[in-house]
């Protein structure tokens, strides 16, 4: 518990520092356990997050993500567009499910323009991809980290239970307090 909290803090400090200069911090967490937490503890720092599933090459591959961005934004208005109504059922169906597939997968990086300057994981062997992404940009790395992962990927090793909600969402809501603190100074 001691580790935690002291790894908690400096975790915490390092966010604080990047919130303070208004720069991005991407939130991950991919698990059912960590969805929900992710998502609002996103909402409520006014960042981004990934919640649904990391796709390969979010980070590294930006030109094409934001691609299927602009592909979500035409699919969400395409009532508007002319061609709408030359449509068939079948054809509107089919647009319909790729822009529930996109939005499930971009609505939390939808307004990223360019890698974040820090990057906020709850499961680091469960989101290796993320990690192994965010390491080759050299984008520092947040991680809960329970005993199944390796500490030494991570810049800002959180050691604790990333598989229990209630843990998840205290970890989470430390880092939340701390950045809000930080962006309101």
């Amino acid at each position: 518990m001691e580790k935690t909290v002291k790894c908690l803090d400096k975790a915490a400090d390092f966010l604080a520092g990047i919130a303070g200069k208004n720069k991005k911090i991407l939130f991950v967490g991919c698990k059912r356990q960590a969805q929900e937490a992710v998502r609002e503890a996103a909402e409520a720092t006014n960042q981004n997050y990934v919640n649904h599933r990391w796709l390969g090459g979010m980070l590294t591959n930006m030109a094409t993500v934001r691609k299927s961005v602009e592909r979500l934004k035409y699919l969400e208005n395409i009532e508007k567009q002319p061609e709408f109504k030359a449509m068939s059922k079948k054809e509107l169906a089919a647009l319909g499910r790729e822009r529930e597939k996109l939005l499930r997968n971009l609505r939390g990086i939808r307004n990223l323009e360019k890698a974040p300057d820090a990057i906020v994981i709850v499961d680091s062997a469960r989101e290796s991809i993320a990690v192994a992404e965010a390491r080759r940009l050299k984008i520092p790395i947040v991680a809960i980290v329970d005993t199944n992962a390796d500490p030494s990927k991570v810049e800002y090793p959180i050691p604790g239970n990333d598989d229990a909600i209630r843990s998840i969402r205290i970890i989470l809501q430390n880092l939340v307090d701390a950045i809000v603190v930080a962006s309101k100074a």
